[in-house]
């Protein structure tokens, strides 16, 4: 099951979609991240999920650490504060390991390589937009 077929979210989960910018390079991370802000999204992440393509992520908030037992795929993950500026990024974090930051609000996940493909480095502020 690809990110964008979730038979198992409900509709209103679904239609909370954001689309997210670098600030600093104008460069877009996802156009099609979905939001993680509940008990049950938080532990389920994406670990159903066999694929993340281009464009798609997942923000969960709050957040300070990940784990990818059970993971298909590989991913980056981008620490955050408050202010959604880059504590940290942990790029092309393959199956069965844990990360953290614990200065982090919240985590960004996106398609392994997306990091450094859009330049993306600690300290840039993202901007996230409703779609």
């Amino acid at each position: 099951m690809g990110f964008r077929e979730l038979p198992q979210e409900t509709a209103a989960a679904v239609e909370k979609r954001l689309r997210v910018t670098n600030r600093r390079s104008g460069s877009q991370l996802a156009s099609f991240a979905g939001i993680a802000n509940t008990s049950e999204l938080r532990r389920r992440g994406l670990l159903k999920h066999s694929s993340l393509e281009e464009g798609d992520g997942l923000w969960i908030a709050p957040c300070e650490a990940v784990h990818s037992f059970g993971m298909k795929f590989a991913i980056d993950v981008l620490y955050l504060n408050k202010q959604k500026k880059i504590l940290k990024i942990r790029p092309n974090m393959v199956k069965s390991r844990i990360s953290l930051c614990l200065r982090a609000h919240s985590v960004l996940e996106l398609p392994a390589g997306m990091a450094a493909k859009t330049g993306t480095q600690v300290g840039d502020e993202l901007e996230f937009e409703k779609v």
